[in-house]
Order: structure tokens, then C-alpha cells, then sequence
């Protein structure tokens, strides 16, 4: 695997540069002595025909034909992992959800996994896990259609907290995969805003003959993505979590938000701030560390998560 590793790393070298690469530049990619570089070079050229040529002004070597490529398959070690982790994730996908439409999918993986001499049945030695998943919904082809193919949506959306059915007509822009569960992005045209919709909550949903309003991703992100959780927004405040010595060595891995701020403490403890809109999935994950996390600001959000826990106490008298 590692010789298989230098020959495509030089490959993909070469394939990206228009002008002739060092030789300390190739030895250096490849992460190898100089007499073994000038060996994957040789089996490069010699073995596998690849049109390489070695100049002097520059000195260098490049291909001589751009179209070239590897013989056959030729992945990284990342591209194979990640073809593998995709092929178990297309095993264990919705039963009934697109089945027709990834079959031909998961036969073009079986080939190439196959190609590189790996078992596609061994793919099941990885696993995925899914946590609280809920089923998509019979919607989410529909929903997924109108979002590739730009065009509109007239849904019947159940509030899950209420209860209740609306109509609305969106503009759809993006499906979210979030914690096993699927979201949908768009623009409602009924509140002439940005909403993010579960799409497991879709009653019904019909393609309409009218072109989606195209928002740009910039505000998007802003706009739905700035603060912590799903249902996010723009951020209006942020939370200040203290964690004890002994939880933090696994806290201090986790990425909770990409613009979260965090620093260690004298005494072991770890400080996280994380920027929020709404605090409803905020609290349940601070919930989950029970004594081994400390809220110390802002205090709205210290008093509800107090409360919480206090109401649970109650539970157990």
C-alpha cells in the first residue's frame, strides 16, 4: 500500500503542475529517500507508461501528455476509506428511500472496491451507528428533486412542538444530513424569510411549475448556520461552559461550533463559548455532562438549565 500510495501521490504531482517539479520537490511530496523516488519514478515511467519527461531548463520532470491517466483504478488510502465508509452508508440508507436510484450506485462501488482487491461484503466491518434517527418521510425524493433541480414547493409542514399543519410555499436551497436526521433550507415564501424545515415533518410536498428564489450561500451560513444547533439563526448570545479536569480531556476534542472559543484553566478545567440563538438543543447537550459541566454565563440560560435540573431532581424524590 505505501509503494501504491507513492506512485499516486507523484502522479497527482505531475497531473497538477504545468511546469517541470523539482526533484527535491518530488522527493519531498513523497516523503521518501532519494534513491527510493527515483525508483517510483522509473516505475512510473517504465512500467506503467506514464509519458514523463526530464528536462534541464527547468530541471525537472513533467508530463508530456496532460490527458494521461493511471491504468485501471487508482485511489489514495483517504479516497479508499472513504469509499468504503459511503458503500456501508448506502447499505444501511432508509430501506424503500431511493432504492431504485442508488442501486446502480452501490454496483459501481462493489467494482471499484473490487478493483483494488478489497471484499465489498467486508465493507460491514464498519459501522455506523445511528443515534435517535427518525425516518425520512416519504417526501424526501421530492424534496431532494426540487432542491437539484432549483424549482419550488408548495408543503404541509407539522410544527413537531404544537402540533399543527401550515401551508407554506418555499424556495428550497439546501438538505442538511445533521445527527441522522435530514433538514431542508428555504426560503418561505409565506413568512418571507429563511426557515430550516425537518424533513421528516413534511406531510406533503408537490413540485411547483416556478423557479426557486436562489439565496446566496454567504447568507445562508449567516443567517442559519451562525449559532449552535439545527434551528440556529443569527447569534444573539453566547454561552460560557466551564467543564471539570476530568471531563475535559474529552470535551477539549469536540467541535461544538466552528466559531466556538476555548481555553484551559489552572486547575485542569476547560472553558468553552459558543455563540447561540435558540437554546432548546443548547441545554439538552449541556444537560447530557450533568455535574461535570458548570454554565457561568449568560445567566437566562444559567436559570434554564438550573431549572432542568432541578425538575429532574424532583422526578426521582
Amino acid at each position: 500500500m505505501k509503494s501504491f500510495e507513492h506512485v499516486y501521490r507523484l502522479h497527482r504531482l505531475l497531473k497538477s503542475r504545468r511546469y517541470p517539479v523539482p526533484f527535491e520537490r518530488v522527493m519531498s511530496e513523497l516523503e521518501c529517500s532519494r534513491a527510493t523516488t527515483k525508483r517510483v519514478l522509473a516505475y512510473l515511467r517504465d512500467v506503467l507508461g506514464a509519458p514523463i519527461e526530464s528536462s534541464r531548463e527547468p530541471r525537472g520532470y513533467r508530463y508530456t501528455d496532460a490527458a494521461y491517466e493511471l491504468p485501471g483504478f487508482w485511489f489514495s488510502a483517504e479516497e479508499l476509506q472513504a469509499l468504503l465508509t459511503l458503500q456501508q452508508l448506502l447499505a444501511t440508507f432508509q430501506p424503500g428511500l431511493l432504492d431504485d436510484a442508488l442501486a446502480p450506485l452501490r454496483d459501481r462501488l462493489d467494482q471499484i472496491l473490487k478493483s483494488q482487491n478489497l471484499q465489498p461484503g467486508e465493507a460491514g466491518r464498519i459501522r455506523l451507528l445511528r443515534a435517535a434517527a427518525r425516518p425520512a418521510g416519504r417526501h424526501f425524493a421530492t424534496i431532494a428533486a426540487a432542491v437539484l433541480q432549483r424549482q419550488r414547493l408548495r408543503i404541509a409542514y407539522e410544527a413537531r412542538g404544537t402540533g399543527q399543519i401550515s401551508e407554506r410555499e418555499i424556495s428550497p436551497q439546501r438538505l442538511t444530513h445533521y445527527r441522522d436526521n435530514w433538514y431542508l433550507d428555504a426560503w418561505c415564501h409565506k413568512s418571507n424569510g429563511l426557515r430550516t424545515f425537518a424533513v421528516d415533518c413534511v406531510r406533503e410536498a408537490e413540485v411547483l411549475d416556478a423557479p426557486a428564489e436562489d439565496i446566496r450561500p454567504e447568507r445562508l451560513d449567516d443567517e442559519l448556520a451562525g449559532s449552535y444547533g439545527i434551528f440556529s439563526g443569527t447569534p444573539t448570545a453566547t454561552a460560557i461552559l466551564r467543564f471539570t479536569a476530568e471531563r475535559a480531556r474529552w470535551v477539549s476534542a469536540e467541535t461544538w461550533h466552528p466559531l466556538q472559543q476555548s481555553v484551559w484553566l489552572p486547575d485542569g478545567s476547560y472553558e468553552l463559548s459558543v455563540p447561540y440563538h435558540r437554546d432548546e438543543e443548547l441545554i439538552l447537550d449541556i444537560l447530557r455532562y450533568g455535574p461535570d459541566v458548570e454554565v457561568l454565563a449568560p445567566p437566562p440560560l444559567r436559570k434554564a438549565v438550573k431549572a432542568r435540573l432541578a425538575a429532574a431532581v424532583e422526578r426521582y424524590r
